[in-house]
């Protein structure tokens, strides 16, 4: 398995080439960079900062396949399969917690929805159910379950820490002998003919044939380099910490309720994680902590788990979602532009648990392979023309629970 390594290993001089450049080092562009050098593909793989700074660099992602949408579902459960081998392939130790993920459901509509979805998901091959108040009072204690019609769950889901992901995804890169550049900045995309020619950074010109933009909620600034329009927009979420409490708080799994974004799980040492959506939230890359929403929070945990609703919250920590205007990922090739440019973002809360599969099918998509997962409908076409959706508020405004990323499987 891997060693953590200073950040400062990775600054250093650019090679003059590489076949494939990865612009963004989070977990997607790190799972890309990963498997393409996998494939024998010469990959430079350029953070503007230090990896897993962005959206990824925060201690806890969750990860599941409960999704409504098959593609999703595919890649979720891909995805699991492949962090539950990542000590084996690439060789690091995730920290991967499996407690299930549980939704907490408000109304008889909601379960009618997820009845669908988990018909769905089990055809997918995905172990996810419908349970009754009693089944979620033994996974849950804490959950007021007379707030709720029902909840759906699947024991296989949970969490990792998506810092330890993304070093053993770089690490890899470097022993199958690609390269990690940290403090790189991509400041265009030269093209000529039909082609791709070069990567300019602040630090130079890198020559390539093939660029992936990978770069999270900053993928609008740097596609329009590469004379692409990608629809992704910042958000900031935030979550808070308990400090260990006494007596240490039951085991339980990632719980969301439905109807608010409201979450909660375990977290080291024996606290609690707490997190929701706050629906007034504008687009910007703003991610200070912010302890104004803490009311927000609490009258959410006031309805989900009243016997918490006074837990303290000794810290926090807020960074970017990255929201396109369904909230489903933008994944592909581009058309109408010069030479090879393929991307990767705009997961709009899934990132993290996705990266694994999307890795594949980026690495397929590059060697003109049919992926094992059909992303077609991921697509960034599916917004060209005067007709393409427009998000202009946060797209939990509406309806956070229905429509927010963190609960976004219907």
């Amino acid at each position: 398995m891997t060693s953590a390594r200073r950040p400062a290993d990775r600054r250093g001089t650019l090679p003059a080439r590489a076949k494939v450049v990865v612009v963004g080092g989070g977990a997607i562009g790190a799972s890309v960079a990963f498997h393409l050098a996998e494939d024998g593909v010469d990959v430079l793989l350029l953070e503007a900062d230090e990896l897993a700074s962005g959206s990824s660099g925060k201690p806890i992602g969750g990860v599941r396949a409960q999704f409504s949408d098959p593609a999703n579902v595919d890649l979720g459960n891909r995805s699991l399969e492949l962090y539950e081998d990542f000590a084996n392939r690439p060789g690091a130790d995730i920290r991967l917690q499996q407690p299930g993920y549980l939704f907490l459901l408000p109304d008889a509509d909601d379960v009618a929805l997820f009845e669908q979805s988990v018909a769905m998901q089990n055809e997918h091959g995905v172990a996810s159910r419908m349970l009754d108040h009693d089944a979620v009072r033994r996974l849950n204690p804490y959950v007021d379950v007379d707030s709720y019609a029902g909840a759906a769950y699947a024991a296989r889901d949970g969490y990792a820490y998506p810092q330890a992901v993304v070093e053993g995804y770089a690490v890899g890169v470097e022993r199958l002998g690609g390269t990690v550049r940290t403090h790189v900045t991509a400041t265009d995309v030269e093209t000529r003919d039909d082609g791709v020619v070069a990567v300019w950074t602040n630090q130079g010109r890198v020559r390539t044939g093939a660029v992936v933009l990978c770069a999270g909620a900053w993928t609008r600034e740097v596609a329009a380099k590469a004379g692409l329009d990608l629809p992704v927009d910042p958000y900031r979420r935030q979550i808070g910490f308990t400090p260990a409490l006494d007596p240490a708080p039951l085991r339980v799994p990632f719980t969301i309720d439905y109807g608010t974004t409201f979450y909660f799980h375990n977290a080291e040492p024996d606290g609690l994680l707490l997190g929701i959506a706050d629906p007034t939230t504008p687009i910007a890359f703003e991610r200070t902590y912010d302890a104004s929403w803490l009311p927000l929070l609490r009258g959410a945990l006031g309805i989900c788990a009243p016997d918490l609703v006074d837990v303290p919250v000794a810290r926090g920590w807020a960074g970017l979602y990255e929201m396109t205007p369904d909230h489903n990922a933008l994944i592909g090739e581009a058309t109408g532009v010069p030479g090879r440019v393929l991307y990767a973002a705009g997961f709009s809360g899934h990132g993290f648990l996705q990266a694994p599969a999307v890795g594949e099918v980026v690495r397929d998509l590059y060697a003109g392979r049919t992926p094992l997962i059909d992303v077609s409908g991921f697509s960034g076409d599916r917004f060209a023309g005067p007709t393409a959706e427009k998000t202009t508020t946060s797209p939990s405004t509406t309806s956070p629970g229905r429509r927010g990323p963190e609960a976004n499987i219907i």
